[in-house]
């Protein structure tokens, strides 16, 4: 589906911090943190081991929890993602309230966002259209908001974020996809009060695993750095603990990937959209497709994955073995998170519940992409889908 695009440089970088017997918490973190509060522009970069483990911190330093003891807070957020946006709250036991997606984008619908913040603040029968058949309990409260920025392209934040200000709630931006987006000229990770990025070999940029963590609140940094490292607040030697903490370092080696794949960075979404634009050239002549949108909010779209959708009638899951016999990969993208086993059980969802990611979940197809791709390569792939559509 996709493959990292490494050089030289990343392997002596890598080569030489074998070369030291520092191997974790050294100056490749300090430097990699540091390249990243100079891209964003924010004050504070906590790295970690991933981008599952930047968002379950947020969560936590946004106090998501157990309420007076009895009910788990509640997080309002999108169930069409990669399952980490859930199950970040889950851990905490506080329960997920899912919001419908724009059909255009896949994000979050901002208007519907908003409405949902003043009902479930409001209570009563207002909230309760809200949450779900079962598995939370009354009296939970709205704690905060976690929009994602599905493919690279970021949500419409500003509204989310002016009604989450009003009303006191902690906005925790998921850019695992979107690494150089931007949205009305503001990065992507940077629009509400925490940003997460991950760096999987399938991202932007890649530390084969890891994650980032952007804020300008000095003391939920502070409190993200302890519980990345065993809960160790500073002044602890190396058996105290302030905190219950996780082991989320990020390693040097990673780290030391990373710092040298950012300055790339400008190169690898150029690149990503020189594929773009050849799908979107040779796609867009096949009726049955429609081509991912990027609406003008997003003033910088940064791909992630290459989606398209395909019209009512045309069986996905058949062009995707199709594609799969002829040595093409596909995959749908994504599958709804209500509709996850674990989910339906815990908290009953039933597929149309969210009715536009229902549909996005049964039409969608991710196919290979990624900024390495040829021009010969793109053809091959749009060679096959037009063959199996004919």
């Amino acid at each position: 589906m996709s493959s990292p695009d490494l050089s030289d440089a990343e392997r002596q970088a890598v080569a030489s911090v074998l070369n030291t017997p520092i191997l974790s918490m050294g100056k490749e973190i300090q430097a990699f943190e540091a390249a990243f509060q100079e891209l964003t522009g924010w004050q504070h970069a906590i790295a970690v081991n991933s981008g599952t483990s930047g968002l379950h911190l947020c969560v936590r330093a946004a106090g998501v929890g157990i309420n007076d003891g009895q009910a788990g807070d509640l997080v309002l957020t999108t169930p069409f993602s990669f399952v980490a946006s859930t199950n970040v709250i889950l851990y905490e036991q506080g329960t997920p309230v899912y919001v419908d997606v724009d059909p255009i984008t896949g994000n979050i619908d901002p208007a519907m966002t908003v409405q949902a913040i003043q009902d479930l603040t409001a209570g009563g029968s207002a909230a309760r259209r809200w949450l779900p058949r079962w598995g939370f309990k009354e009296g939970a409260q709205l704690k905060a908001i976690l929009p994602v920025d599905v493919f690279g392209q970021p949500a419409e934040m500003d509204p989310i974020v002016q009604s989450a200000r009003q009303y006191g709630l902690k906005v925790i931006e998921d850019s695992c996809e979107a690494l150089g987006a931007t949205y009305k000229n503001r990065p992507a990770g940077t629009l509400g009060d925490m940003g997460v990025f991950a760096f999987y070999p399938n991202k932007q940029i890649t530390t084969g695993e890891g994650g980032l963590v952007v804020t300008d609140d000095p003391q939920a940094a502070a409190y993200m750095r302890a519980l990345r490292n065993q809960g160790r607040a500073p002044g602890d030697t190396w058996l105290d603990h302030t905190y219950v903490g996780y082991n989320y370092r990020l390693d040097e080696m990673s780290a030391a990937l990373g710092r040298v794949q950012i300055p790339r960075l400008e190169q690898f979404i150029a690149q990503r959209q020189q594929v773009v634009d050849w799908y979107n050239a040779r796609l867009s002549e096949i009726p049955e497709i429609e081509l991912p949108v990027v609406v003008p909010h997003t003033t910088r779209m940064s791909w992630f994955v290459y989606v398209i959708r395909f019209r009512q009638g045309i069986d996905r899951d058949q062009v995707a073995r199709r594609l799969h016999e002829l040595g093409i990969p596909a995959r749908p993208y994504f599958v709804p998170i209500h509709m996850q086993p674990y989910m339906v059980e815990r908290f009953g969802y039933q597929e149309e519940d969210y009715p536009v990611t229902a549909d996005l979940g049964r039409r969608s197809l991710a196919i290979p992409f990624s900024s390495g791709m040829s021009e010969a390569q793109v053809d091959q792939v749009c060679l096959a889908i037009r063959q199996i559509l004919i």
